[in-house]
Protein backbone atom coordinates (compact mmCIF):
# COMPACT_ATOMS: atom_id res chain seq x y z
CA UNK A 1 0.00 0.00 0.00
CA UNK A 2 0.95 3.29 -0.86
CA UNK A 3 1.48 6.29 1.70
CA UNK A 4 1.07 9.14 -0.93
CA UNK A 5 -2.66 10.72 -0.93
CA UNK A 6 -4.28 7.56 1.01
CA UNK A 7 -6.11 8.73 3.97
CA UNK A 8 -5.30 7.42 7.50
CA UNK A 9 -7.11 8.21 10.64
CA UNK A 10 -4.70 8.28 13.97
CA UNK A 11 -5.28 7.74 18.05
CA UNK A 12 -3.91 9.39 20.50
CA UNK A 13 -2.49 11.76 17.96
CA UNK A 14 -2.24 15.17 20.31
CA UNK A 15 1.17 13.93 21.23
CA UNK A 16 4.11 11.10 21.48
CA UNK A 17 3.72 8.25 19.06
CA UNK A 18 0.47 9.25 17.41
CA UNK A 19 1.35 12.70 17.05
CA UNK A 20 5.22 11.67 15.37
CA UNK A 21 3.18 9.13 13.11
CA UNK A 22 0.89 12.04 11.53
CA UNK A 23 3.63 13.95 10.87
CA UNK A 24 5.54 11.50 9.06
CA UNK A 25 2.65 10.33 7.14
CA UNK A 26 1.42 13.74 6.27
CA UNK A 27 5.06 14.55 5.46
CA UNK A 28 4.91 11.54 2.77
CA UNK A 29 1.97 12.80 1.09
CA UNK A 30 -0.97 11.14 3.18
CA UNK A 31 -4.12 12.93 4.27
CA UNK A 32 -4.60 12.61 8.33
CA UNK A 33 -7.54 12.75 10.25
CA UNK A 34 -5.88 12.99 14.15
CA UNK A 35 -8.27 11.60 16.95
CA UNK A 36 -7.39 12.57 20.41
CA UNK A 37 -9.29 13.97 23.77
CA UNK A 38 -6.53 16.94 23.99
CA UNK A 39 -7.29 19.60 22.06
CA UNK A 40 -3.75 19.66 20.89
CA UNK A 41 -4.72 17.84 17.73
CA UNK A 42 -6.34 20.90 16.59
CA UNK A 43 -3.14 22.82 16.82
CA UNK A 44 -1.14 19.90 14.99
CA UNK A 45 -3.72 19.52 12.43
CA UNK A 46 -3.83 23.20 11.22
CA UNK A 47 0.24 23.08 11.23
CA UNK A 48 0.08 19.66 9.23
CA UNK A 49 -2.28 21.88 6.27
CA UNK A 50 -5.91 21.29 4.49
CA UNK A 51 -5.18 17.29 4.45
CA UNK A 52 -4.88 16.87 7.93
CA UNK A 53 -9.15 17.10 10.21
CA UNK A 54 -8.49 16.96 13.83
CA UNK A 55 -11.53 15.28 15.93
CA UNK A 56 -11.25 15.59 19.51
CA UNK A 57 -12.96 12.12 20.67
CA UNK A 58 -12.94 9.24 23.58
CA UNK A 59 -11.84 5.84 21.61
CA UNK A 60 -14.28 4.49 24.26
CA UNK A 61 -17.26 6.00 22.36
CA UNK A 62 -19.03 3.90 19.68
CA UNK A 63 -20.48 7.33 18.85
CA UNK A 64 -18.26 9.88 18.69
CA UNK A 65 -15.34 7.16 16.92
CA UNK A 66 -18.15 6.41 14.61
CA UNK A 67 -18.07 10.46 13.45
CA UNK A 68 -14.19 10.28 13.13
CA UNK A 69 -14.27 7.06 10.77
CA UNK A 70 -17.15 9.27 8.90
CA UNK A 71 -14.75 12.44 8.36
CA UNK A 72 -11.86 10.04 7.13
CA UNK A 73 -14.00 7.99 5.29
CA UNK A 74 -15.31 11.72 3.45
CA UNK A 75 -12.03 12.84 3.37
CA UNK A 76 -10.60 10.34 1.34
CA UNK A 77 -13.03 10.77 -1.41
CA UNK A 78 -13.40 7.41 -3.56
CA UNK A 79 -10.49 5.71 -2.06
CA UNK A 80 -11.86 5.77 1.48
CA UNK A 81 -10.26 4.98 4.61
CA UNK A 82 -6.69 3.29 3.98
CA UNK A 83 -5.85 2.48 6.98
CA UNK A 84 -5.46 2.87 10.73
CA UNK A 85 -2.78 3.68 13.29
CA UNK A 86 -3.95 3.23 17.11
CA UNK A 87 -1.71 4.86 19.35
CA UNK A 88 -4.35 6.22 22.10
CA UNK A 89 -4.07 4.34 25.88
CA UNK A 90 -3.64 5.10 29.30
CA UNK A 91 -0.41 3.16 31.66
CA UNK A 92 -1.52 2.47 34.80
CA UNK A 93 0.70 1.54 37.91
CA UNK A 94 -1.01 -0.53 41.16
CA UNK A 95 -0.14 -3.16 43.04
CA UNK A 96 -2.45 -5.73 44.20
CA UNK A 97 -1.80 -5.29 47.60
CA UNK A 98 -0.39 -1.79 48.84
CA UNK A 99 1.90 -1.12 51.69
CA UNK A 100 -1.19 -0.60 54.08
CA UNK A 101 -2.55 -4.18 52.94
CA UNK A 102 -5.59 -2.52 50.75
CA UNK A 103 -6.75 -4.18 47.81
CA UNK A 104 -5.92 -2.76 44.57
CA UNK A 105 -8.79 -0.40 43.37
CA UNK A 106 -11.22 -2.72 41.07
CA UNK A 107 -12.61 0.70 39.47
CA UNK A 108 -8.98 1.75 38.24
CA UNK A 109 -8.36 -1.45 37.05
CA UNK A 110 -11.47 -1.66 35.02
CA UNK A 111 -10.92 1.83 33.67
CA UNK A 112 -7.39 0.94 32.10
CA UNK A 113 -8.64 -2.81 30.50
CA UNK A 114 -11.91 -0.33 29.01
CA UNK A 115 -9.29 2.12 27.33
CA UNK A 116 -6.93 0.21 26.33
CA UNK A 117 -8.34 -3.39 25.30
CA UNK A 118 -11.96 -2.17 24.57
CA UNK A 119 -10.87 1.11 22.85
CA UNK A 120 -8.96 -0.92 20.84
CA UNK A 121 -11.28 -3.44 19.50
CA UNK A 122 -13.84 -0.35 19.09
CA UNK A 123 -11.55 1.27 16.56
CA UNK A 124 -10.54 -1.89 15.50
CA UNK A 125 -14.72 -2.92 14.46
CA UNK A 126 -14.94 0.45 12.99
CA UNK A 127 -11.96 0.66 10.97
CA UNK A 128 -12.87 -2.74 9.50
CA UNK A 129 -16.00 -1.98 8.86
CA UNK A 130 -15.58 1.62 6.74
CA UNK A 131 -12.30 -0.35 4.81
CA UNK A 132 -14.12 -3.19 3.64
CA UNK A 133 -16.53 -1.25 1.41
CA UNK A 134 -13.44 -0.20 -0.44
CA UNK A 135 -12.54 -0.86 -4.07
CA UNK A 136 -9.08 -2.70 -3.58
CA UNK A 137 -6.09 -0.77 -4.81
CA UNK A 138 -3.48 -2.15 -7.23
CA UNK A 139 -2.24 -4.82 -4.60
CA UNK A 140 -5.51 -5.88 -3.94
CA UNK A 141 -5.91 -4.56 -0.42
CA UNK A 142 -8.51 -2.22 1.19
CA UNK A 143 -6.61 -1.21 4.37
CA UNK A 144 -4.51 -2.04 7.20
CA UNK A 145 -4.66 -1.59 10.53
CA UNK A 146 -1.64 -0.64 12.80
CA UNK A 147 -2.81 -1.70 16.67
CA UNK A 148 -0.28 -0.41 19.65
CA UNK A 149 0.35 -2.89 22.33
CA UNK A 150 3.63 -3.15 24.69
CA UNK A 151 6.57 -4.84 25.63
CA UNK A 152 4.17 -5.35 28.89
CA UNK A 153 2.47 -7.24 27.52
CA UNK A 154 5.14 -10.33 27.85
CA UNK A 155 7.44 -8.51 30.50
CA UNK A 156 5.24 -7.05 32.81
CA UNK A 157 6.64 -5.35 36.05
CA UNK A 158 5.24 -5.26 39.61
CA UNK A 159 2.07 -2.78 39.29
CA UNK A 160 1.45 -3.66 36.29
CA UNK A 161 -1.15 -5.64 36.53
CA UNK A 162 -3.99 -3.74 34.44
CA UNK A 163 -1.33 -2.00 31.30
CA UNK A 164 0.24 -5.45 31.02
CA UNK A 165 -2.96 -7.51 30.75
CA UNK A 166 -4.76 -4.62 28.84
CA UNK A 167 -1.86 -4.70 26.22
CA UNK A 168 -1.51 -8.65 26.01
CA UNK A 169 -5.65 -8.62 24.79
CA UNK A 170 -4.25 -6.11 21.95
CA UNK A 171 -1.47 -8.68 21.60
CA UNK A 172 -4.05 -11.76 21.76
CA UNK A 173 -6.40 -9.51 19.09
CA UNK A 174 -3.90 -9.15 16.05
CA UNK A 175 -3.67 -12.61 15.11
CA UNK A 176 -7.40 -13.97 14.71
CA UNK A 177 -8.38 -10.19 13.78
CA UNK A 178 -5.71 -10.78 10.81
CA UNK A 179 -7.47 -14.44 9.95
CA UNK A 180 -10.95 -12.71 10.07
CA UNK A 181 -10.24 -9.85 8.04
CA UNK A 182 -7.81 -11.34 5.64
CA UNK A 183 -11.44 -12.38 2.92
CA UNK A 184 -11.57 -8.48 3.13
CA UNK A 185 -8.20 -8.10 2.13
CA UNK A 186 -7.19 -5.78 5.33
CA UNK A 187 -4.39 -6.68 7.42
CA UNK A 188 -3.75 -6.21 10.88
CA UNK A 189 -0.64 -5.86 12.79
CA UNK A 190 0.55 -4.31 16.23
CA UNK A 191 3.81 -2.98 17.15
CA UNK A 192 4.94 -3.45 21.01
CA UNK A 193 7.21 -0.58 21.99
CA UNK A 194 9.74 -0.69 25.04
CA UNK A 195 10.71 2.39 26.86
CA UNK A 196 9.85 5.14 24.89
CA UNK A 197 10.38 9.41 25.27
CA UNK A 198 6.15 10.28 25.72
CA UNK A 199 3.78 11.87 27.80
CA UNK A 200 3.08 8.95 29.21
CA UNK A 201 6.35 8.12 30.34
CA UNK A 202 6.23 11.61 32.32
CA UNK A 203 3.97 9.70 35.14
CA UNK A 204 7.04 7.33 36.03
CA UNK A 205 9.47 8.74 38.63
CA UNK A 206 12.72 9.98 36.78
CA UNK A 207 15.39 7.55 38.59
CA UNK A 208 13.02 4.53 37.36
CA UNK A 209 13.04 6.21 33.57
CA UNK A 210 16.53 6.60 34.04
CA UNK A 211 16.97 2.63 35.29
CA UNK A 212 14.47 1.71 32.40
CA UNK A 213 16.87 3.20 29.70
CA UNK A 214 20.20 1.88 31.19
CA UNK A 215 18.72 -1.65 30.92
CA UNK A 216 18.14 -1.42 27.00
CA UNK A 217 21.26 -3.49 25.70
CA UNK A 218 21.49 -1.02 21.84
CA UNK A 219 20.51 1.68 21.26
CA UNK A 220 21.39 2.39 25.39
CA UNK A 221 18.46 5.28 25.32
CA UNK A 222 14.50 5.85 25.71
CA UNK A 223 13.12 5.30 22.43
CA UNK A 224 12.34 8.06 20.11
CA UNK A 225 8.61 8.26 18.72
CA UNK A 226 9.92 9.19 15.09
CA UNK A 227 11.25 5.66 15.05
CA UNK A 228 7.66 4.27 16.05
CA UNK A 229 6.38 6.21 13.28
CA UNK A 230 8.92 5.13 10.93
CA UNK A 231 8.00 1.26 11.40
CA UNK A 232 4.13 1.92 11.16
CA UNK A 233 5.07 3.23 7.37
CA UNK A 234 7.25 0.33 6.61
CA UNK A 235 4.15 -1.82 8.34
CA UNK A 236 1.75 0.18 5.89
CA UNK A 237 3.95 -0.24 2.61
CA UNK A 238 4.94 -4.15 2.69
CA UNK A 239 1.97 -5.93 2.33
CA UNK A 240 3.57 -9.12 3.44
CA UNK A 241 3.35 -7.74 7.23
CA UNK A 242 0.23 -9.49 8.49
CA UNK A 243 -1.19 -10.82 11.96
CA UNK A 244 2.29 -10.59 13.80
CA UNK A 245 3.49 -8.17 16.61
CA UNK A 246 6.74 -6.97 16.26
CA UNK A 247 8.58 -5.58 19.65
CA UNK A 248 10.47 -2.17 18.92
CA UNK A 249 12.68 -2.04 22.23
CA UNK A 250 16.06 -2.18 21.74
CA UNK A 251 16.50 -6.08 22.90
CA UNK A 252 15.59 -4.91 26.26
CA UNK A 253 13.71 -7.54 28.61
CA UNK A 254 11.86 -6.14 31.95
CA UNK A 255 12.25 -7.47 34.95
Amino acid sequence: MQVKERTFLITGAASGLGAATAERLAAAGAKVVLCDLNDGVTALAARLGEGAKACLVDITSAEQMQQAFDTAVALGGERGLSGVIHCAGVVSVAKLVDRDGNPADLVSYARTVNINLVGTFNVMRLAAAAMAKNSPDDSGERGVIINTASIAAFDGQVGQCAYSASKAGVVGMSLPAARELSRHAIRVMAIAPGVFETPMMSEIPEDAVQALAANVPFPKRLGKAEEFAQLAEQIIVNPMLNGEVIRLDGGIRMQ
